[in-house]
C-alpha cells in the first residue's frame, strides 16, 4: 500500500513517545514566533505526520496549540503555514482549548480554513449553524467587487449537509437566486492570466472566447464542460454552484416539491403545466426554487448536448462522462420534484440511450438512465426495456472486470427490488447467469451483495439452473481469464497473475470442439437447461491454482447457504425432489480447487438434510437412488461428508411415520445393503487404494441399521450379533491399525449403547422412531412421560439384568 521510504516514516511517527513530542512542540513554538520561513514550514508537515499518523488523539501543549490558532489567523501569515495550521487543528478535534471563530477571518480563504477546523468539532457548541450564518452574511453582503466566494461554497455545501434545518427561508431563497446567477451568468470570455511577464503586451493578454471540448469556440453559456487557458472568477463559481446542485435541490424537499400534492401527480404531468410554466420562467416571476429548478434544467441539457462531442484530451473526456452521470441524477431529482419537467426530459433521455449504445466508455451514465426510466417511466408511459437490457446484458458481458461498475450494478438491483414489476423481474431473473459474472470475478466484495440479492434471483423455474451455476462458480471465473485474454484490445485487459501459464486452456478456449461448453457457461441468459460441465474443469484444472479463482471458491459456500434459503421457503415436492439429486449427482462433480470440494460437501451435506426434512416422503421416493449411492464404498473416501448425510437420513426417515408407502421389504433391502457396506469396511484393512473409514461413517452406519431393526424386527438378531462383534473388534487390538483409541472407544460406547436398547424392542421403536408428538417441548421437559424416563429404565432393567449374571 506505502513504499518502504512511507512505512518507514510512519513507523517513526507513530513511535514518538510523548516527551519527544513535547520538545518537539517546543521548538515550533520558537519558529512560529521568531521565523514563519521554509523551517516553519518543515516542522509543521512534521508535526502533522505525527498527529495524524495514530489513531488515537495526540496531547500537544496548550501553548503550542494557541499559537497555532493565532498563526492561521495572521494576516501576514503565508498560505501554506495557514493549511498546515487548519489541518493540524482538524487533527486534534474535537478539542476544548479552541478559540476560533469565521468573525476573526480576514478574507474568505481564511474563514474556510478556520470554518474547516470548527466543522471537525462536531457541533458541540453549534459551530455548524455559527458557521453558516457567517457565510451568509458574507454572501448578503458581498457587492461585485467584493471578496471570492469561491473557498466558501465548498464549506456552505457541508453545512446543508450536516445541518440543514439551520437555514432560514430568506437564506435558502438568497443562495438559489446566487445559484441561478453563477449557472447562467458566468463569462464566456477567458481569463487573464495571473501575472504578466515583463514581455507581455496588452494585445496578448486580451481573453479569448471560452472553447467546447472539441475546440469549437463555444456558442452557449459556460459550464463545467467549457474549457479555457484560464477562467474568471464567476467561471470557478459556476464550476463550484454544479458540484452542489443537487445536494441543493434535495434540501428541504427530498421526496418531492413542498407546495405539490402527490395526489395531483397525474394532472401536473400535462402539457398545459408545461407551456405554463415556460411562460412563467419567460417572464421570471418563478420564486427563487423554481427559477433554480429551471436553470439547472436548462444547464442539464447543455451538458448533455456537450457530452456527445469528441474530446481532444482524456481528461475531458473523462470529465464529459462524470458530467453526464450527474446531470441524468440532477435531471431525475428535478422530475421528482416537479412533474412538468418530465416530458421536457424524456425525449432528451431516449436519444441519450440511443446514443450510450454505440458509446463504448459511457457504461456508468446507463445506471443513473435506467434509475430515472425506472422512477418515471409508468408516469409518462414509455416503454424502458432496451435500458434494463441493456443494463443486465451488456454490462455483465462486457464490463464484469471493472469492479465499481459491478458494484454499482449489484447495488442498483438490490435497491430498486420494490420498484420492479413482474415483467422487469422477470428479466431480472432470466438475466441471472449474466449477473454471476460480476460475482464470478469481484467475489469478495460483491458476496454479501449478492446473498441479499439471491432470493429475488431464484425461482422455482431457475433454481436447479442456478444451483449448477453456483457450483460452477469458480470454473466461471477461469472461463472469464480466458475470454479476456483472447480479447483483441490488450488496453481493456485488467491485471492478472504474470506467472499462470495456461497454453493449453487458451487452445481449449479456441478450440471449435469445446466452443458449445464455453457458450453454455458464459451465456448471458437462463436456458432452462443444465450441461455437464466436467470436461471443462478437466480442461481449465491448471488455472485452478489462480489466486481469482481461489477467492471465487471460498465465496460459493456463503452462497450456497443464501441459496437454499431462499429455496426452502417456496420448494414443492417436485423441486425438493430434483435439488435432492442434484447433490448426490454434483457432489462427485466438482471444480478441483484447493479446499473447495471440502467446504462444499459441508454445505451439501447439511442442506440434504434440510430437504429431507422438509419432505420426509424423500427417502423412500428415491429409494433406488439411494440405494445406489450406499451401495459404493468409493463414496465413503470421496464424499464422506455426504454419505454420513444419506446413510443417516436412511435411518431418520425410512419408516411408515414419514411415508405409508414404505414397506418391510425396502427396509430390508436398504438394511442388507448397509450390513454389507459396514462388514467390508470394518474387516478390510486400509490401503493406498482404500483408505480407512472415518469413525463417524462407522458410528452411523451402526446407528442407522439399528433404526432400520427397530422396524422389522426380524432384523434384530442379525444386528445384535454384529454389533456385538462391532464391540468386540473395537476391543481388539486389530483396530488399532485402523482407528486411533480415541475412535475405538467412541465406536465400543456406540455399539454398547445400540445393543442395550435393542434388549427392549418396543422401547428401542419409541426412541428410534418417535411419534410426531414427541417433537413437543413437553415430551423433554417432564420426566414422568418423556423420553427421558424411557432411557433411565431401559438403563436401570439392562443394569439389574448385568448384575444378575455370573461374574
Amino acid at each position: 500500500m506505502f513504499t518502504a521510504a512511507a512505512e518507514s516514516l510512519l513507523h517513526q511517527a507513530r513511535e514518538i513517545q510523548d516527551e519527544e513530542l513535547q520538545g518537539f512542540c517546543s521548538r515550533i513554538i520558537k519558529l512560529l514566533r521568531e521565523d514563519l520561513g521554509p523551517a516553519a514550514v518543515d516542522a509543521l508537515q512534521r508535526l502533522f505526520l505525527i498527529v495524524s499518523a495514530t489513531k488515537y488523539p495526540r496531547r500537544l501543549d496548550k501553548t503550542c496549540v494557541d499559537l497555532l490558532q493565532a498563526t492561521l489567523c495572521l494576516p501576514t501569515c503565508p498560505e501554506q503555514l495557514q493549511v498546515l495550521c487548519a489541518a493540524i487543528l482538524r487533527e486534534m478535534s474535537p478539542s476544548d482549548s479552541l478559540t476560533l471563530s469565521c468573525d476573526r477571518a480576514l478574507n474568505t480563504r481564511q474563514m474556510s480554513l478556520v470554518a474547516s477546523v470548527l466543522l471537525a468539532q462536531g457541533d458541540r457548541r453549534q459551530e455548524v449553524r455559527s458557521v453558516g450564518q457567517r457565510i451568509f452574511t458574507v454572501l448578503e453582503s458581498r457587492q461585485p467587487e467584493g471578496p471570492s466566494l469561491r473557498h466558501l461554497l465548498p464549506v456552505l455545501s457541508k453545512v446543508v449537509g450536516l445541518a440543514p434545518g439551520t437555514l432560514q427561508e430568506d437564506q435558502t431563497d438568497l443562495l438559489s437566486k446566487r445559484l441561478v446567477d453563477w449557472l447562467r451568468h458566468a463569462s464566456v470570455q477567458q481569463g487573464l492570466p495571473h501575472s504578466g511577464g515583463f514581455f507581455s503586451t496588452p494585445r496578448a493578454r486580451q481573453p479569448g472566447p471560452i472553447t467546447e471540448v472539441d475546440g469549437a469556440v463555444a456558442s452557449d453559456f459556460f459550464t463545467v464542460l467549457s474549457t479555457g487557458q484560464h477562467f474568471t472568477e464567476d467561471q470557478w463559481l459556476n464550476v463550484q454552484a454544479f458540484s452542489m446542485l443537487r445536494a441543493w435541490l434535495l434540501h428541504k424537499s427530498p421526496e418531492g416539491p413542498s407546495t405539490l400534492d402527490t395526489d395531483d401527480k397525474s394532472e401536473l404531468e400535462g402539457s398545459t403545466l408545461s407551456v405554463l410554466s415556460a411562460a412563467s420562467t419567460a417572464t421570471r416571476l418563478l420564486p427563487p426554487r423554481e427559477r433554480l429548478r429551471e436553470a439547472a434544467f436548462e444547464y442539464c441539457q447543455r451538458l448533455i448536448e456537450q457530452s456527445n462531442r469528441r474530446a481532444l484530451r482524456k481528461g475531458d473526456a473523462d470529465l464529459q462522462k462524470a458530467c453526464l452521470v450527474e446531470a441524468i441524477l440532477i435531471l431525475d431529482v428535478l422530475c421528482r420534484q416537479d412533474p412538468s419537467f418530465l416530458y421536457r426530459t424524456l425525449s432528451c433521455l431516449k436519444a441519450l440511450h440511443t446514443r450510450l449504445g454505440t458509446d463504448p466508455g459511457s457504461e456508468r451514465a446507463v445506471l443513473p438512465l435506467a434509475q430515472f426510466f425506472l422512477n418515471h417511466g409508468e408516469a409518462a408511459a414509455v416503454g424502458s426495456e432496451a435500458i434494463y437490457q441493456h443494463l443486465l446484458t451488456r454490462l455483465p458481458s462486457e464490463h464484469f472486470h471493472n469492479p465499481m461498475l459491478a458494484f454499482e450494478v449489484i447495488r442498483f438491483c438490490r435497491d430498486n427490488l420494490p420498484l420492479f414489476d413482474l415483467h422487469l423481474l422477470g428479466i431480472l431473473k432470466s438475466s441471472f447467469p449474466n449477473l454471476f459474472k460480476f460475482l464470478a470475478w469481484n467475489s469478495p466484495p460483491l458476496t454479501s451483495e449478492f446473498v441479499g440479492l439471491l432470493p429475488a434471483l431464484v425461482d422455482a423455474g431457475t433454481a436447479v439452473e442456478m444451483l449448477h451455476t453456483l457450483l460452477d462458480l469458480p470454473c466461471l471465473t477461469a472461463a472469464l481469464y480466458l475470454q479476456l485474454r483472447s480479447s483483441s484490445s490488450p488496453s481493456e485487459r485488467p491485471l492478472w497473475d504474470a506467472s499462470l501459464r495456461t497454453p493449453s486452456c487458451l487452445e481449449a478456449f479456441r478450440d471449435p470442439q469445446c466452443q458449445g461448453l464455453f457458450q453454455y457457461l458464459l451465456r448471458t441468459k437462463a436456458s432452462g437447461s443444465a450441461e455437464r460441465l466436467t470436461l471443462l474443469h478437466q480442461l481449465l484444472q491448471p488455472m485452478a491454482s489462480c489466486a481469482r479463482v481461489a477467492q471465487c471458491a471460498e465465496a460459493v459456500p456463503t452462497l450456497l447457504q443464501a441459496f437454499f434459503s431462499a429455496v426452502i421457503q417456496f420448494a414443492d415436492r417436485t423441486l425438493t425432489t430434483q435439488l435432492a439429486l442434484l447433490l448426490l449427482e454434483r457432489s462427485d462433480s466438482l471444480y478441483q480447487v484447493p479446499q473447495y470440494e471440502a467446504h462444499v460437501h459441508r454445505v451439501l451435506s447439511s442442506q440434504f438434510l434440510a430437504l429431507c426434512q422438509r419432505n420426509p416422503s424423500l427417502v423412500v421416493e428415491l429409494a433406488r437412488e439411494l440405494l445406489e449411492f450406499v451401495g459404493s464404498v468409493s463414496n465413503i473416501h470421496s464424499r464422506a461428508g455426504v454419505f454420513t448425510s444419506v446413510v443417516w437420513a436412511i435411518g431418520e426417515y425410512l419408516s411408515v411415520t414419514c411415508d405409508r408407502r414404505c414397506t418391510v421389504e425396502q427396509i430390508n433391502k436398504f438394511f442388507e445393503a448397509l450390513e454389507a457396506l459396514l462388514f467390508e469396511v470394518t474387516q478390510s484393512r486400509p490401503s493406498a487404494d482404500q483408505p480407512r473409514c472415518p469413525p463417524q461413517v462407522v458410528t452411523v452406519l451402526m446407528t442407522t441399521l439399528t433404526k432400520l431393526a427397530s422396524r422389522s424386527q426380524d432384523l434384530i438378531p442379525r444386528v445384535s450379533l454384529f454389533l456385538s462383534k462391532m464391540r468386540t473388534l473395537a476391543q481388539g487390538p486389530a483396530s488399532s491399525s485402523t482407528h486411533s483409541e480415541e475412535d475405538a472407544e467412541a465406536i465400543r460406547i456406540r455399539a454398547t449403547e445400540l445393543l442395550n436398547l435393542l434388549k427392549m424392542p418396543s422401547v428401542a421403536q419409541f426412541v428410534f422412531t418417535p411419534s410426531a408428538e414427541v417433537c413437543h417441548p413437553r415430551y423433554h421437559r417432564d420426566t414422568n412421560t418423556s423420553l427421558p424416563l424411557a432411557l433411565r429404565m431401559v438403563s436401570r432393567l439392562v443394569e439389574k439384568e448385568s448384575s444378575l449374571l455370573p461374574g
